[in-house]
């Protein structure tokens, strides 16, 4: 990330006075290739961190891995998710493990403990420990044993980036934002699976063909089709309640997916025809610079946009307390200022 490539994105208010800046940009592209909104560097190579959790499964489902393992639409939401590691994420995932074959033990993200906060309280009141199956990733890395076991690949060393179905993701991945495998640089994500730059633009690019693959062939369309639409059918499996991914979509339902990342990553699908009749799907790719620990800067941004484009309604906004654009309040509960975004649309 160099001088240039992030612009102010987000403004922090206090009173009359800009308190804090969130510097960073983002690339809006529709499935046809026309960018018509960024701000910053389009160009900017970053790593999408969890937002790449579609992709990485898309390989799987289009050699038809779900349909050999008859898993359910919230199963494979789980692949593509940050889950909140509740006990409904944890009930699904051990279903789909029994369809698959494999055990707690056979993952390779590590152990955590759930970011659901109740979940969290009431293992430690029980004297529990975290485990792999409340990783947030635990769904991601059971789709690629499942995608290893469906090969007949071994699966002790999934998580090496030579290991087939590592070679098979990177190259899946190339395909769909348009880059070979060697120009997109790896990276070892925090649950220790691959992870690849990815330049912003393509990256939206990819995300406008996950919501529209109309120039896809039809086994990947129909790939695609089916990630999209576990994800928005099952919004409580991608994240949890009260999580950005789950309350927009609940919100949006039907009309777009989303996918948050580490380190300020997000990307927001909108399906076509929901910008008006015959409208082609849009990708959007965010970036915010400081890695956005409290998320307040990504849900500004993309609320903005999609407020902009028409997709969310006031009342929409209304439903979404809690992001965006919101106030700030002290411990007294009033309000001390404003989180408002630092760019404009046309």
């Amino acid at each position: 990330m160099e001088a240039g490539d992030c612009v102010p994105l987000v403004e922090v208010m206090r009173g009359n006075i800009v308190e804090s800046i969130h510097y960073g940009a983002f690339c809006v592209v529709d499935s046809r290739g026309k960018e018509p909104a960024f701000e910053g560097s389009p160009a900017l190579m970053t790593y999408p961190r969890s937002s790449m959790k579609p992709f990485q499964a898309l390989s799987f489902i289009e050699r038809g891995g779900d349909s050999a393992f008859n898993l359910t639409g919230q199963e494979i939401a789980l692949m593509c998710a940050s889950h909140a590691g509740t006990d409904q994420h944890v009930a699904v995932l051990k279903t789909m493990q029994e369809k698959i074959g494999i055990s707690e033990a056979d993952l390779g993200c590590g152990a955590a403990w759930p970011h659901d906060a109740i979940t969290r309280h009431m293992m430690k009141m029980e004297g529990k420990e975290p485990s792999p199956l409340r990783h947030n990733c635990s769904g991601k890395h059971t789709g690629m044993l499942a995608h290893a076991r469906l090969r007949g690949l071994d699966t002790k060393n999934y998580l090496d980036p030579n290991h087939p179905v590592q070679v098979t993701i990177r190259q899946v991945l190339g395909e769909m934002v348009g880059l070979a495998p060697d120009e997109m640089p790896l990276g070892i994500d925090g649950c220790s699976a691959p992870v690849y730059g990815i330049p912003l633009r393509e990256m939206a690019q990819a995300v406008a063909s996950l919501a529209d693959p109309i120039k896809l062939d039809p086994v990947r369309r129909e790939a695609c089709n089916k990630i999209t639409m576990a994800m928005m059918n099952n919004p409580v499996m991608i994240a949890g309640e009260g999580m950005f991914d789950t309350e927009l979509m609940t919100c949006l339902s039907g009309k777009v997916f989303s996918k948050g990342g580490a380190e300020g990553y997000q990307i927001v699908g909108i399906m076509p025809g929901v910008i008006e009749e015959g409208s082609p799907g849009i990708g959007i790719a965010v970036k915010i610079a400081d890695g956005d620990q409290r998320s307040r800067a990504r849900s500004c941004v993309i609320l903005t946009i999609l407020s902009t484009l028409g997709v969310l309604s006031e009342k929409d906004l209304e439903q979404m307390t809690g992001f965006g654009c919101v106030p700030i309040y002290n411990a007294r509960q009033l309000v001390v200022g404003q989180v408002r975004p630092g760019f404009s649309l046309e």
